[in-house]
This record gives C-alpha cells, structure tokens and sequence, in this order.
C-alpha cells in the first residue's frame, strides 16, 4: 500500500514539474511586436495627354526646341544642320537666278554690257552665254530654288513631327508583366512548323 502511494506521489510531482516547465517556456518565448514585410512600390508617372502636342508647338515656333523640351538634346544640331543646308542651297540658287534674269533683262532690253559680255575687264563682241542659254539657266536655277525651298520645309515639319512622336513614345507602356514575343513550334507528328506570336499578360 505504502509502495503504490510512493509510486502515485512520485507520478504526480513529476506530471506538476513537466506542467510548470513548460508554463516557463511559454512565457519565455516572446511573438515580434510588428512584422515588417520587404516589399518594392514602383510609382509609374502619370502619363501627361498633352505632351505630345506641347512639343510639336514648340517645334513649330522655334525648330528643335520640341527636341530640347523631350531632352533629345543630341538631336538639336541634326535639325539646325539639315535646315541650314536647305537655307544655304536655296539661297545659291536664288541668287544664280537672278544673276542669269538680270543679264537676260538686258539683253531683250537691247544692251550689251552684263557681266557675260566681260572676260578679264575686257568686253567681248559676242558673249561667252548666249540669249538662249541664259533663259535655259534661269529655268534650271528656279527649279532648284523650288526644290530647295520645298526639302526645307519638309525638314521642317519632319521637326514638329519628330517631336511629336517622342513624345508619344516617351509615355508608351514598357511593363515587364505585358509582352508580345514570337514563338516557333516544330510540330513532330506531321514534321511541319508553325509560327506565330505569344501574347503573355502577368497578373
């Protein structure tokens, strides 16, 4: 009788001292306070609508400042260099026309004194351009001043076009979730290939 008792205390101090044991270690474990949680938030800036016709006015009034206003600054001196050519050419051709219709004036008018009529200060009885060759020369040189004034302008609303469409494609949607790939299958049963684009849209 006296052993089962002994047995039965020593079950129940022992159950006791496991039970408080882990009433320690309950309280000893302590839980974070805050749980903090790595994450990146990409800001995208808001598309502007008005950008684009912005930058074509400013093209228009003043070329190559729609270029500055997208921060294409490289591309200021291509425009300045191609309208500068179309100036420089037009304005050759303008004044050879008029060098030519000058001396033709005065030849229908009855004189023999323009510039052709002279070879080192020394007049010559007959000119080294004929009549003829003159009205050929006016015709030739006004086409090219034509044409010159024609690539200027068209260098000149390329400009405003160009700036643009920068800055259309300044505000195009490059997310990396949204993509349009081509894709190439080799299909073995028929031994045929088939080809195509894969539209891939990430949620």
């Amino acid at each position: 009788m006296l052993n089962k008792f002994l047995i039965v205390s020593i079950f129940a101090f022992l159950f006791c001292f496991s039970a408080t044991a882990q009433e320690k270690d309950k309280k000893t474990k302590k839980l974070p306070k805050e749980v903090i949680i790595d994450s990146i938030i990409e800001i995208k800036k808001p598309i502007n609508p008005l950008s684009p016709a912005k930058a074509a006015f400013y093209s228009a009034v003043l070329p190559g400042l729609g270029q500055a206003y997208n921060k294409k600054y490289w591309k200021i001196p291509l425009v300045y260099g191609a309208i500068g050519t179309g100036v420089y050419f037009y304005i050759t051709n303008n004044k050879e026309y008029n060098r030519y219709r000058d001396a033709y004036k005065r030849r229908l008018a009855g004189f023999t004194d323009d510039e052709f009529y002279f070879s080192n200060g020394e007049q010559l009885t007959t000119p080294r351009v004929t009549t003829e060759n003159l009205e050929r020369a006016q015709e030739f040189y006004r086409k090219n001043k034509e044409i010159s004034l024609l690539v200027t302008l068209g260098i000149y609303a390329l400009n405003i076009i160009d700036a643009n469409v920068d800055a259309h494609l300044m505000q195009y949607n490059v997310d990396e979730n949204l993509s349009l790939a081509p894709h190439y299958r080799f299909n073995e049963f028929d031994a045929s290939s088939n080809l195509g684009l894969t539209l891939n849209f990430k949620f």
